[in-house]
């Protein structure tokens, strides 16, 4: 089994998101998965100008030349792909969202109705199973409600399965370094684990698992008050109050 992470971290290695990735991996690894990370930041990736040359002219291949060309074949190589992101402004990362739009090769201009009854594009290529990795600053769960919807949607338009969701609320707190947060990482980084390894042996991840993984790291209160003494305390290094 291949898997291939996409991430769209600006942070890239440095990124809470890439923790994240890196345990879960370590997991899928060891269940026996081949996988790479691909950091997107570090590619050269333009926008969608919306030209149709991946239809009309060359069909399955976008005027545009930068690092998508060597993108989109990875991503055709791959049995599970992984959109790693964090949350910008209750989205995807601009980066992560850009790498979406040039998916656009995947599909032809034609029209076809899903088991809805919803018109979709018909897609031409080979496109392998998708899962999402995703972690915010805010500590509640809730402020991924768009990106359930939107990976949703992604998967029925791309005529593909969206096997997993692994989300965390109070994402900055998975880069501390305090002793005190030791055990309560460790135990977060050990799920991410066993959540690796159960989509490779058995293409999802268990209710009981996905249950524990949204569950707090530390307690709410605590995680907001750490926050603020953090802003507040480099908020002071440059002069503020």
């Amino acid at each position: 089994m291949k898997i291939t992470v996409f991430n769209g971290s600006p942070r890239a290695e440095k990124g809470n998101t890439n923790i994240m990735v890196e345990a879960f991996l370590e997991g899928a690894r060891a269940s026996g998965a081949e996988a790479e990370t691909v950091f997107l930041t570090h590619k050269k990736i333009h926008p969608c100008v919306g030209c149709y040359t991946c239809w009309l002219k060359t069909p399955g291949k976008c005027a545009i030349q930068d690092d998508m060309a060597e993108l989109l074949p990875i991503m055709y190589a791959s049995d599970i792909v992984v959109f790693a992101t964090p949350v910008y402004v209750d989205n995807v990362s601009g980066i992560t969202k850009n790498f979406m739009d040039r998916m656009i090769p995947v599909a032809d201009p034609y029209f076809e109705k899903d088991a809805g009854g919803e018109c979709r594009h018909k897609i031409t290529s080979k496109v392998p199973k998708i899962m999402v990795i995703s972690n915010c600053g805010f500590p509640e769960q809730s402020h991924f409600q768009v990106l359930k919807l939107l990976f949703k949607r992604i998967a029925r338009n791309m005529s593909t399965e969206l096997i997993a969701e692994i989300y965390r609320g109070g994402g900055a707190i998975l880069s501390e370094k305090s002793f005190m947060l030791w055990f309560p990482l460790r135990h977060y980084k050990s799920l991410l684990r066993k959540a690796g390894g159960e989509v490779v042996k058995h293409g999802k991840i268990s209710a009981e698992l996905q249950e524990e993984l949204g569950k707090p790291i530390i307690p709410e209160a605590q995680y907001i008050k750490s926050a603020e003494m953090y802003f507040k305390k480099e908020l002071a290094k440059i002069g503020h109050k």
